[in-house]
């Protein structure tokens, strides 16, 4: 394989002044373009890299091997948060079509939404869409309407998040299997059923977006875990819009930790055995309910909490998740658990490895 030099660097988050940032230049060629299937894999059979935070140590693997780096007595935490039909196609009033993204459905029945144009209509491609004014409505598929009322951070230059309320003419899952479909972006040049954008155990339908990090886990695979001793402790996180990164804060994700799961997890720690997160949104879920001193509560309810360096990650000690974007604040949570120097080593090994990113990619789990 062709090893070519990977330059980083660190730069600032312009929606986030003063935060240090992982930068780098991700190549369209590393963009995962289509689900493993289309390429001719198993779910389970996408690139794994392996790193040890204690010593630096990389392996690269397939994730059906994964339960050969995983010890009894591990548990790992999953968001069972399903994937929502969360695209609608939109009209305007003078008639311009568009593509309405629902993200998080708020309290009082109102969504946070983002509205797309298109740049590609044959193609379907679509960009954020930011002359909007308040009030101004789109009519939706059936006679339905969306209104957006007011920008989701007022005095934004970039208005690309909005507060808006849904008329529908029935019940919104429903309505969403009919006339909705899954969020695409430009680097996945199809449109894919609904169920390639599913983890196996899903429980409950509200995401935006997968929580992919979960998504190569199969039945048979989970079943061995188990079987392993292996522990699995489910929570929820309805994932909202991919973030532009560049110009916005984090925002508001519903969320709920049951009781096992927070008694489970303390119990864990308490046995010094690992708890490894699946996906950055577990992380989010769990740092929220945990405490200073390290004990994890149940509870539910929306979050907007940032992990940085500076705040600590209290939770977990290990982390399954798929590669992020150049200054991503999801690098930010990744170096709060790993350390600066491990994060650059396992990111240059990923892009000489030629590993493949976003929600269709490859894998990286981080152990302690």
């Amino acid at each position: 394989m062709n090893r070519v030099p990977v330059r980083l660097s660190t730069e600032y988050n312009e929606g986030l002044p003063g935060l240090p940032l992982l930068n780098f230049t991700l190549s369209s060629a590393l963009e995962a373009k289509e689900p493993p299937e289309a390429r001719g894999l198993a779910r389970d059979k996408v690139r794994l890299m392996i790193s040890h935070i204690s010593t630096d140590q990389v392996v690269h693997t397939r994730f059906r091997q994964i339960e050969d780096f995983l010890e009894p007595g591990d548990v790992l935490v999953i968001n069972t948060s399903g994937t929502l039909n969360a695209a609608l196609p939109a009209t305007r009033a003078d008639r311009t079509q568009f593509e309405l993204h629902l993200s998080t459905h708020l309290p009082a029945d109102l969504w946070v939404v983002e509205m797309r144009a298109y740049q590609d209509n044959q193609k379907k491609i679509t960009k954020p869409f930011y002359d909007i004014q308040p009030g101004e409505s789109f009519a939706l598929p059936a006679g339905a309407t969306v209104t957006l009322h007011t920008p989701y951070v007022p005095g934004q230059a970039f208005r690309r998040l909005w507060v808006a309320s849904l008329h529908l003419p029935g019940p919104l899952h429903p309505y969403l299997d009919r006339y909705g479909f899954p969020i695409r972006y430009s680097y996945v040049k199809e449109e894919w059923p609904l169920s390639y954008y599913q983890t196996v155990y899903t429980t409950e339908m509200g995401s935006a977006e997968m929580p992919s990090a979960g998504r190569a886990f199969t039945p048979q695979l989970l079943t061995r875990l188990i079987a392993r001793g292996i522990q699995i402790a489910p929570l929820l996180l309805h994932t909202g819009v991919a973030s532009t990164e560049q110009k916005e804060p984090v925002y508001e994700e519903y969320y709920r930790v049951p009781e096992p799961t927070a008694r489970l997890i303390n119990v864990a720690h308490l046995a010094h055995q690992r708890v490894i997160a699946v996906g950055t949104t577990v992380v989010r879920a769990l740092e929220t309910v945990t405490d200073t001193n390290g004990v994890t509560h149940p509870g539910e309810g929306w979050t907007d909490i940032l992990i940085t360096p500076q705040r600590g990650i209290r939770a977990v000690n290990g982390l399954l998740t798929g590669l992020h974007e150049p200054l991503s604040t999801h690098l930010a949570m990744l170096e709060t658990l790993t350390g600066r120097a491990h994060l650059e080593i396992t990111y240059r090994e990923a892009l000489r490895e030629r590993y493949l990113w976003h929600e269709f990619g490859d894998l990286h789990l981080i152990l302690p």
